[in-house]
């Protein structure tokens, strides 16, 4: 909860920041120098391009949330994460000892969303955040496909 908080804080300020800036963009848009007018027009790309990356991010976010929610359901969330009694310290711990189980079954199974999906989590765990949201990408275009009916070629 308290992450959906400050992405919500967030947006409310990009947003904000959008607003003003499209403020001076027209501003800057109506001048006559050459100069403020390619200012102008950076100040409304630049929002655009902010507004885009935004909105990737939150649709990241609400999409592998709902993949873990199934994995959750199945019960097939990587049990070394979930014990109870494991704690915070001792997570990237586990996650490191685990790490390799999880690497081989997505290496083995590539058009399974739900092993990469599993792989990310443990990455996450682990510390490797960059690892981790390219696996989770990984396992929502898996998903993605799964519900088209595309089946990957290997």
């Amino acid at each position: 909860m308290r992450a959906v908080a400050g992405v919500a804080f967030m947006s409310v300020l990009l947003v904000l920041y959008f607003v003003f800036a499209g403020v001076r963009a027209v501003a800057l848009l109506q001048s006559a120098e050459p100069i403020a007018i390619a200012m102008g027009v950076a100040l409304l790309v630049l929002p655009l391009l902010g507004a885009w990356a935004l909105v990737r991010e939150i649709m990241f976010g609400f999409t592998s949330t709902k993949l873990v929610d199934a994995l959750s359901e199945e019960g097939a969330l990587p049990e070394e994460l979930t014990d109870p009694e494991v704690t915070r310290g001792t997570v990237r711990d586990i996650a490191d000892a685990a790490f390799p189980r999880y690497k081989e079954a997505a290496e083995a199974d590539a058009a399974d969303w739900r092993s990469y999906m599993r792989l990310g989590l443990v990455y996450d765990a682990a510390g490797d955040r960059k690892r981790a949201r390219s696996a989770i990408r990984h396992a929502i275009s898996l998903n993605r496909n799964e519900f088209r009916g595309i089946v990957p070629k290997n």
